[in-house]
């Protein structure tokens, strides 16, 4: 017997309702409108109750093909393979930046004396399960963006400096594990994400629309 959409855990059926919700927007059956405004109320919904009305009225559901796209586009670009085991970045009294599509190493090494650096992991390619940043600030600010589906720990010893840890943990025991660890003397570490994840949602179902309106 199938259990009721009341009975099920509601983060499930959540993420199954904004599915509904982008397959439905791909598919022009909703305006972009009533696509954000049933969104926003699907990531904030607090019962299922709520959610299962959000999609009462849409004929269209997930189908295998919508659930590869998905994993394509919005998955953790993990490829397993060989990579570098340490890349290092050095920076006094300048600045630098490292982002893109690029193959993460097993460790991340930063020495940033009067300096900043951007250290970008939204569109890398991670290559283990497990990513080490380490990290030695003086005087320095240091911003690193991670996907927002991977778990993130960090260790850092400050001294009149901090570390700003704005990312919630995955709830997917299989996502990727960055540890950031080092030592901060009168500066800043900042960890955030540069997209949230609203913004993914939409930009996945912009591209389904447009893949769907050329074919």
């Amino acid at each position: 017997m199938q259990v009721t959409p009341q009975d099920r855990p509601i983060e499930a059926l959540r993420e199954e309702v904004i599915d509904q919700l982008i397959m439905n927007y791909g598919h022009r059956q909703l305006s972009l409108e009533a696509f954000e405004r049933r969104l926003d109320a699907a990531m904030e919904a607090s019962n299922h109750n709520i959610l299962i009305k959000l999609t009462a009225d849409l004929d269209l559901t997930i189908d295998q093909e919508f659930i590869n796209s998905k994993k394509q586009q919005m998955g953790i670009n993990y490829v397993p393979g060989v990579t570098e085991d340490v890349e290092y970045i050095y920076q006094i009294f300048s600045g630098s930046d490292r982002t893109g599509e690029w193959k993460l190493p097993k460790e991340i090494r930063i020495f940033s004396i009067f300096s900043g650096a951007n250290i970008d992991l939204t569109d890398a390619i991670f290559t283990n399960s497990e990513v080490y940043i380490n990290i030695f600030n003086i005087f320095s600010g240091d911003n690193i963006y991670v996907p927002e589906n991977v778990n993130v720990q960090t260790n850092v010893f400050c001294i009149f400096g901090a570390i700003d840890n704005c990312v919630s943990s995955s709830t997917n025991s299989d996502a990727p594990t960055i540890t950031i660890k080092g030592f901060a003397l009168f500066g800043g570490i900042s960890v955030k994400i540069k997209r949230t994840l609203k913004e993914r949602f939409i930009i996945f179902a912009d591209k389904l629309k447009s893949f769907l309106t050329q074919g």
